[in-house]
């Protein structure tokens, strides 16, 4: 079906509503549902432990060791690094979409996906493909049949590839770099290299273990490789899947979304041109999968709290002022150490922060206006869970003076 020519006309209470929707948040889902629950635009889990929290809010009975048997038993869950070079967790059904489908195709949209290495790249004279494929190249020998934290497999890596290198480069390639206290600049790299090869599917993160998710290879992980897709189809999914969660939305949304830059994603926008309507939205045109503009303008209600974890899906969005007060835009989404998100009725209402001792979890929660006694009430009946999945056994709900 081609994109239409006129575009309509939508309201922000459409887009709330059609994104609270798409992102489970009107309801929950029972347990069997888990794995449609974080295929819809997969689950960050950055800060560690937050995709079980953001699944707890969209999926009733969620527990870590229903998760944990998902990954580590029936391997129908998977976790890489994904979006923006973050951790993710998705259905291994859908692995193709979130690794081949987040792959840049050019090497400089890919350079731009992992951020940071260029410098370090021109210091050493080599570019981005060549040394990822050096990483290839070793990458079995180091890895299989082990889980390796990312410090040893990087160290280990980089002594193989030095010895690979002209003189010149291996001296670069071992000195100082500027990333990390005592790292010598070739591991930096090689830290880097390691997100490209968790989209080429070579290798993906295992379970937690000693406060460290450590690196697997795939094939081994799964006992078998990833089923070759066509590249164009799998980006198609990813940005149909993207529309769905936090359409409409424009080109350059989409691109910070995935970690690149608007000029990057012709190769997924033009394979779904001819599939996408124009709607009118906060003065500016934004585009919806066109299957999608019924649902879009359908109304939608929405009651109940929700505690969204800090890097949720829902507040990946990347217009941020339709969900969020622009005044209450910094307490929301900070660089480090980001808050949870109240979500009441619908709306972001506030932020919350935990903080365990012993074995209670206290949650502080800064309204951004007055909370009424019903949602307060609300609040403390879903922070009982949230705090059996941090390992709590009781919960304390403290409630700061509004934000101003």
């Amino acid at each position: 079906m081609a994109a239409r020519e006129h575009s309509v006309s939508i309201g922000t209470a459409e887009v709330i509503g059609f994104r609270l929707h798409a992102n489970t948040l009107l309801s929950r889902r029972p347990i069997g549902d888990l794995l449609d629950v974080a295929g819809a635009c997969a689950v960050q889990n950055s800060p560690p432990g937050s995709a079980l929290l953001a699944l707890a809010a969209r999926v009733d009975g969620v527990t870590g060791d229903h998760v944990d048997h998902l990954v580590a038993q029936d391997k129908a869950l998977l976790q890489t690094w994904c979006m923006r070079g973050s951790p993710f967790f998705f259905p291994t059904a859908d692995a193709p979409v979130f690794t081949t489908g987040v792959l840049p195709t050019t090497e400089a949209a890919r350079l731009r996906l992992i951020g940071g290495v260029g410098p370090a790249l021109d210091t050493l004279g080599i570019g981005l493909d060549e040394v990822v494929e050096r990483t290839v190249a070793q990458i079995g020998p180091v890895l299989s049949q082990r889980a390796t934290a990312i410090g040893e497999l990087g160290a280990e890596l980089a002594s193989r590839i030095a010895d690979t290198l002209t003189a010149a480069q291996r001296t670069a390639w071992q000195s100082p770099g500027p990333y990390g206290a005592n790292q010598p600049l070739g591991e930096a790299v090689v830290h880097f290299c390691l997100r490209i090869l968790t989209l080429r599917g070579i290798v993906c993160l295992a379970p937690r273990t000693a406060n460290t998710a450590p690196f697997v290879l795939l094939a081994e992980w799964l006992d078998g490789p990833l089923p070759k897709t066509d590249p164009a189809a799998d980006r198609a999914t990813l940005l149909r899947r993207y529309l769905r969660c936090y359409g409409p939305s424009s080109r350059g949304e989409f691109a910070t979304w995935l970690g690149v830059r608007a000029g990057d994603v012709d190769p997924w926008w033009d394979t779904v041109a001819d599939e996408i309507t124009p709607v009118d939205y906060d003065g500016r045109r934004r585009w919806i999968h066109t299957e999608d503009l019924e649902e879009l303008r359908s109304a939608h209600e929405a009651s109940g709290v929700r505690l969204l974890p800090p890097g949720d899906p829902y507040t990946q969005t990347r217009d941020r002022d339709t969900i969020v007060d622009p005044k209450y835009r910094r307490a929301v989404w900070k660089t480090v150490g980001a808050p949870g998100v109240v979500l009441a009725d619908g709306a972001v209402a506030g932020i919350w922060r935990p903080r365990k001792s012993g074995r209670t979890l206290t949650l502080t929660v800064t309204p951004f206006q007055s909370m009424s006694s019903r949602l307060r009430a609300l609040l403390r009946e879903e922070a009982a869970p949230v705090a059996t999945l941090r390992g709590a056994t009781e919960v304390d709900v403290r409630f700061d003076d509004p934000a101003s």
